[in-house]
């Protein structure tokens, strides 16, 4: 079976065994030269360089053929740079670049313009109750109001005439007090001004006869009080009283039985005397009157 042989390695190969033969052949003739030829031998040292010359040529060149010798020792030296090509066109656009990482936060703007006033919104729940405010300031003082009033007291004067007629009140004609102006000692009777609770009071002093008188209120007995006299040598007591509710227009009078019971008496020495003023005022707008009404 015969060899392959590449036919550019077997080329290479020849070139090589042509460069050694040329080196071969150079060499024997130098080593036959006869001495007659002396004077030729020197010239022959002489040309000895340029004869190996060609056989160096064509062994770089075999060996540049193999690789075996860097391209750099066969370098020239660089060109004069060339004209500037034109302008290529626009490339296609590139893909979109990954995002950013996050940068350190910006100074703070400068604050904006209000904007419109946004809707009403709906109702929020009840919260919870808060904690009891501050004491507040002390209020001014306000004006005092007039509290309703009226009382009065009244006595027989010494040897006053007595009732004609049974329906008459009993004229105690002597006025202890009657600021208001509610009795009237001319008729002996009391004029309600002001609605309320009222409190009437008679005391009596009986002597020469005994004694009986009733607490009348717009004609209707309220109470009536009776003192036995039996021909004693010294005047006898009779008191008596009741709570009343009047209201503005009603009146109230003492009012004593004709005949033998008829025993008021008066002297410098012992007195009779019907009392009466208001325990509280019932008025249902106010407790209080305004300045100058019902006093």
């Amino acid at each position: 079976m015969e060899h392959y042989v590449d036919p550019l390695e077997k080329s290479v190969l020849e070139k090589r065994v042509s460069s050694r033969k040329c080196i071969f052949y150079s060499f024997m003739l130098t080593e036959n030269v006869s001495p007659l030829h002396s004077s030729i031998e020197m010239k022959s040292l002489q040309l000895w360089p340029l004869l190996l010359l060609p056989v160096l040529l064509v062994n770089f060149s075999n060996q540049l053929e193999d690789n075996k010798i860097p391209p750099s020792l066969c370098t020239g030296h660089p060109g004069i740079p060339g004209t500037p090509g034109l302008h290529g066109g626009a490339g296609q656009p590139g893909r979109d670049g990954r995002d950013g990482r996050d940068s350190a936060p910006g100074e703070k703007g400068e604050k904006g313009v209000g904007g419109e006033p946004g809707d009403t919104g709906f109702r929020g729940l009840t919260g919870d109750q808060g904690n009891p405010g501050d004491k507040g300031d002390r209020g001014q003082s306000g004006e005092c109001a007039i509290a309703p009033k009226s009382a009065f007291s009244a006595k027989l004067s010494e040897g006053r005439t007595k009732p004609v007629a049974a329906e008459d009140a009993v004229h105690f004609d002597k006025v202890i007090l009657n600021e208001q102006g509610d009795y009237d000692m001319e008729t002996g009777r009391f004029t309600c001004k002001v609605p309320g609770v009222y409190y009437f009071a008679v005391h009596a002093t009986v002597y020469r006869a005994s004694l009986q008188f009733d607490l009348m209120k717009n004609g209707h007995t309220m109470a009536s009080y009776f003192q036995f006299y039996g021909n004693w040598p010294k005047p006898a007591s009779l008191s008596g009283g009741s709570l009343l509710h009047l209201i503005p227009g009603d009146q109230v009078w003492v009012q004593m039985a004709l005949g033998e019971y008829s025993g008021f008496y008066s002297s410098s020495k012992t007195d009779s005397t019907f009392t009466g003023f208001l325990v509280y005022s019932d008025w249902k707008n106010s407790a209080v009157f305004a300045k100058g009404e019902g006093v």
